[in-house]
């Protein structure tokens, strides 16, 4: 239905490439990158919460074939978006490798797992016709969520990178166990021969105590397996705090790293920066502040004091001039030619849809220009075309501005 042109197939790497930009782009929320994931998610959900609704009795008497209905038209789905997903992304790996390597590759990926985790084990279960299992399969599809949760991402790639401190808790941890149940085992084996009468026992005891959790189902009579269990649930909290301390700072540093990267992405996007070496796109990077306005937000008003630049990174903006409207889009900046001339602003800027945009405060602009001789050439050039060419600035104005130089 207008989804494969006429003449053209699987085959061909344009339809394969469109494809790849649905699925695996980070798109706005206007785009059908966006809304497609909006899909995926709400089958996630749904498949999530069927399954666990099917789990009462009560509601799976009376709503089984429902729920069974949405199970399958959930690993239907997963399955398809699996099957897309390792056809399109061939070529398209930093890699320059065979079709074949680079689907190899996803399939055994981190996400190739789970995203086939979704939908094959629940599948197998639903063809041997054992529904009752489906409910302990429910909670797979939702690790696909990774794939969509930045703050999920950045946690796993959080615990990924201090992997080797968190074996290290976990040997400190296990010896701390074998101490403290070796100790109470000794002191208390003879008193408590039935919980207490093996080291096996003890560590039972251990575990729990270090962990703070003290069911009491295991517990020292004797004066000195109290003094134990105080040691114990002592340094039960460094063993909590540990771990804890490790994944919050790393957490905090992958969300950092993120930030930079995303805004790295946006600020690449924008051609007055695409001559910059990398050094001075870090000093720049420092400069700017990220903003999202929601479709039809107004950003500035005509007769605004000219406070900032405007870099669009992803969106689109209309500027109501007292002549006519322009629209700007992806990669494009405006707002410089009233920091220029030191004046206010002579439009209206709305934006269109749902924008991404840079600031860089005037004080940082002019700073900015007065060190980079490049950035300022191509800055003036593109204030001189567009006076030239759209009027950006009303004649009065820029009039105005001039006479209030000349007072000072």
């Amino acid at each position: 239905m207008g989804l494969v042109p006429r003449g053209r197939g699987l085959r061909d790497p344009d339809l394969r490439d469109r494809l790849y930009e649905l699925l695996e782009h980070d798109p706005l929320a206007y785009s059908a990158g966006s809304r497609f994931i909006q899909i995926i998610i709400g089958v996630i959900v749904l498949d999530v919460l069927a399954m666990i609704l099917a789990s009462v009795p009560e509601l799976d008497a009376r709503y089984g074939a429902l729920f069974s209905g949405i199970k399958i038209l959930c690993v239907i789905v997963f399955a398809l978006e699996y099957a897309a997903r390792l056809w399109t992304v061939a070529g398209h790996t930093p890699r320059n490798r065979s079709p074949l390597a680079d689907r190899l590759g996803y399939a055994f990926s981190a996400l190739g797992i789970i995203d086939l985790m979704a939908f094959l084990p629940a599948a197998i279960v639903l063809v041997m016709g054992r529904h009752a299992t489906l409910a302990a399969l429910g909670v797979l599809p939702f690790f696909k969520l990774i794939r969509y949760s930045p703050a999920m991402r950045s946690l796993l790639a959080a615990v990924h990178a201090e992997r080797r401190a968190l074996i290290g808790c976990l040997v400190i941890l296990t010896g701390a166990v074998l101490t403290f149940a070796s100790l109470l085992y000794a002191v208390e084996r003879d008193v408590q021969p039935t919980k207490l009468g093996t080291i096996p026992d003890a560590m039972w005891w251990a575990i729990v105590t270090l962990g703070t959790v003290g069911y009491g189902d295991v517990v020292p009579v004797t004066a000195l397996g109290k003094i134990i269990s105080v040691l114990t649930i002592i340094s039960g909290f460094a063993m909590i705090a540990l771990p804890v301390a490790i994944i919050s700072t790393a957490f905090a540093e992958e969300v950092k790293r993120r930030d930079f990267v995303v805004t790295w992405g946006m600020l690449a996007r924008v051609p007055l920066f695409s001559h910059l070496a990398a050094g001075e796109i870090a000093d720049i990077m420092r400069l700017l502040r990220a903003r999202t306005i929601e479709q039809g937000e107004v950003l500035v008003r005509r007769g605004d004091a000219a406070s900032s630049m405007y870099f669009i990174t992803a969106g689109e903006v209309e500027i109501a001039l007292p002549s006519q409207q322009v629209r700007l889009g992806d990669g494009t900046f405006f707002g410089e030619i009233a920091l220029l001339h030191k004046t206010k602003r002579s439009g209206t800027v709305t934006a269109t849809r749902k924008t991404r945009l840079l600031l860089l405060d005037a004080q940082d602009f002019h700073a900015l220009i007065a060190r980079m001789p490049t950035l300022a050439a191509h800055v003036h050039e593109t204030a001189r075309a567009r006076l030239e060419e759209t009027g950006d600035l009303a004649a009065a104005e820029l009039a105005q501005a001039q006479r209030e130089g000349t007072d000072r």
